[in-house]
């Protein structure tokens, strides 16, 4: 949470690589939709040139001041960069016909502006191929701004089910806790939203999904899109669970994707996903030095600014690679004496140099979530304490707590006391626990947001920051009227299989427990039968099913069954059977609250 004191060389190396190879700004820097409402406004981040003020931590400030830097850069010869359009980067490698481009950023609008400013300055190159570094919806969700999808769209493997998992089976719940991660809702400025860590902000556009068409299955694979010969490394399980580098040998570049930027990342990220590996990341980290660094001019990421020269290359990589090792070996070295996630947390000492290095510094991860996630991996949620086995959940123990400590009124008045010795962590947990026993007190609710406000001006992490502050925010106003979502975008580009599984997800359970029924759905673009059963509240999925007979077949295309998810009924499918199953089916679905409740109960 406490700043750095780094001085010298190493600032003036950020500012300066930051800069370079600069050719063109978007002016103005706001981006809209086709109905002209703003998708992306990067011009909102101007007061950032100012000096540091005290609502704001000046690691998390400095950082900010560095991602806030926008335009087309030149990384070397034939290698392009557009930074600053949306919260990841997008990049252009020139072929021999046209453009590859590498993770074309969240929305259709900023991808296709970033595609547009490249073109003002290198000319109406068609786009010949698409590399997703990633599953994550920053790295895919504008390609439909960039291409209808007839080129060769690379992809490591398990990329669909990672996005269909994340984008689409738990999306409403990330979603929601997405908001308070990137402070989507914050108003930009000294007191409120500066930035991310790992960029400013995610845009609010139009997401896509254009599935791949062409997978990376193995480390040395290579493959030759438009005259551009790629070397791939699988990189599974670390920032993502499907992610791979990769290697351009005839540019000696190398692409890190989000598994080496200027930062520590997440282990397990505020908004929600699972627990990535400490241990394979510092692995992978040293396999590319071994495969790549040493015939490497530039390293490159989908986020923040690239690092030129062999030397400093191998030393970035190096260092990344020992914090996530030194992370995941002094965690568990602490868990075998017998010290739980929290304490771990408190006590861990980083390397002085590591400390010094700006690009290990906790901006949008942090050494104090990354322990408890590394604890989470191998232990679980139980810490072995027979007390935390059974507790009551958060509501029911405010109540009891406030009882104990002699009603809600006493509760803030403690809160006061320890707010005013400076241990607003303490203060926090007090408030917390008065407003789940009663939201409507206005001032437990006031001091805690107060609480929460100064937690957030303190944070190193922008995550954490941006939680905090979402958190007071919706303490005095209350929640967004409308929620962000992710999943509409991505669905067409799924499986008939995955599609099925995003429904099953949403039966409620109880209510479908007297219910048993099987429907067979013949699939006539896809030449497939899937079998669908519900019994015992349980929906399962199995594809051409070799016994029983159906209670209903529904004969129809994918197409359709997107319209009947998206609840647009069930016109153009055939039935033979009982017809009424469908809309039975549908009527066991429970809708997602995609605003639900997070600092009150």
């Amino acid at each position: 949470m406490t700043g750095n004191g780094h001085e010298g060389e190493a600032i003036e190396d950020d500012f300066a690589d930051a800069d370079r190879g600069l050719i063109a700004r978007l002016e103005p820097g706001q981006i809209r939709n086709e109905q002209g409402r703003v998708v992306w406004d990067i011009d909102a981040y101007a007061f950032l040139d100012q000096d540091c003020p005290d609502t704001a931590h000046p690691g998390l400030w400095r950082q900010s001041r560095l991602c806030a830097k926008q335009g087309l850069y030149e990384v070397t010869e034939g290698i392009y960069q557009v930074r600053g359009l949306d919260l990841s980067n997008m990049t252009l490698v020139e072929g021999d016909q046209g453009v590859l481009v590498i993770d074309p950023l969240i929305s259709a609008e900023t991808a296709r502006a970033a595609l547009e400013l490249y073109r003002s300055e290198r000319g109406d190159r068609p786009v010949s191929g698409v590399l997703y570094s990633h599953s994550h919806v920053d790295h895919f969700g504008g390609v439909g701004g960039v291409t209808d999808g007839n080129v060769p769209i690379l992809a490591p493997k398990g990329f669909l089910e990672n996005a269909a998992s994340e984008n689409v089976y738990t999306g409403p719940a990330m979603a929601r806790r997405g908001l308070f991660h990137t402070g989507a809702y914050l108003t930009p400025g000294p007191r409120g939203q500066i930035g991310v860590g790992l960029g400013q902000a995610s845009s609010t556009g139009t997401i896509t999904l254009i599935a791949p068409n062409r997978n990376i299955t193995r480390t040395g694979q290579e493959e030759v899109v438009d005259g551009v010969r790629i070397v791939f490394q699988m990189t599974p399980g670390t920032e993502a669970p499907a992610e791979m580098n990769f290697y351009f040998p005839e540019h000696r570049a190398l692409c890190m994707a989000e598994n080496a930027t200027h930062n520590l990342h997440n282990l397990i990220t505020l908004r929600g996903a699972p627990v990535r590996d400490a241990r394979a990341w510092a692995r992978y980290l040293d396999e590319a030095v071994d495969l790549f660094a040493h015939e490497s001019d530039v390293l490159f990421a989908s986020h923040h600014w690239p690092t030129w020269d062999t030397d400093r290359i191998i030393t970035f990589l190096c260092e990344q690679r020992d914090l996530y090792a030194y992370l995941h070996d002094q965690t568990i070295r602490m868990m075998n004496l017998g010290l739980v996630g929290s304490e771990i947390a408190e006590r861990i000492q980083m390397p002085p140099a590591l400390e010094r290095a700006w690009h290990t510094r906790g901006y949008y991860g942090s050494v104090s979530h990354n322990v408890k996630a590394i604890y989470q991996r191998y232990m679980g949620w139980f810490d072995g304490n027979p007390g935390h086995l059974w507790e009551h959940p958060p509501e029911e123990a405010a109540r009891r707590y406030v009882e104990c400590m002699g009603g809600i009124d006493e509760v803030v008045r403690k809160a006061d006391a320890y707010r005013a010795d400076g241990d607003l962590r303490f203060a926090a947990t007090l408030l917390d626990h008065a407003v789940f026993a009663d939201p409507e007190h206005d001032r437990a609710r006031t001091a805690l947001a107060e609480v929460y406000e100064g937690l957030g001006f303190g944070s190193e992490s922008g995550t954490w920051r941006n939680f905090y502050l979402q958190g007071a925010a919706e303490l005095r106003r209350g929640k967004p009227e409308t929620a962000m979502e992710t999943s509409t975008g991505v669905s067409s580009a799924l499986s008939v299989e995955q599609l099925f599984t995003s429904l099953g997800i949403r039966v409620d359970g109880p209510k479908a427990w007297e219910e048993h029924f099987v429907i067979d759905w013949v699939f006539t673009d896809l030449d497939t039968t899937h079998r669908t059963t519900l019994s015992n509240g349980a929906f399962t999925i199995r594809e051409k099913p070799r016994w029983g007979e159906p209670d209903l077949t529904v004969t129809l295309n994918k197409f359709r069954l997107l319209r009947l998810l998206a609840g647009k009924g069930v016109e153009g499918m055939e039935f033979a059977g009982d017809e009424t199953l469908v809309d039975r089916l549908m009527g066991l679905l429970e809708r997602p609250d995609p605003l639900f409740a997070i600092v009150t109960p």
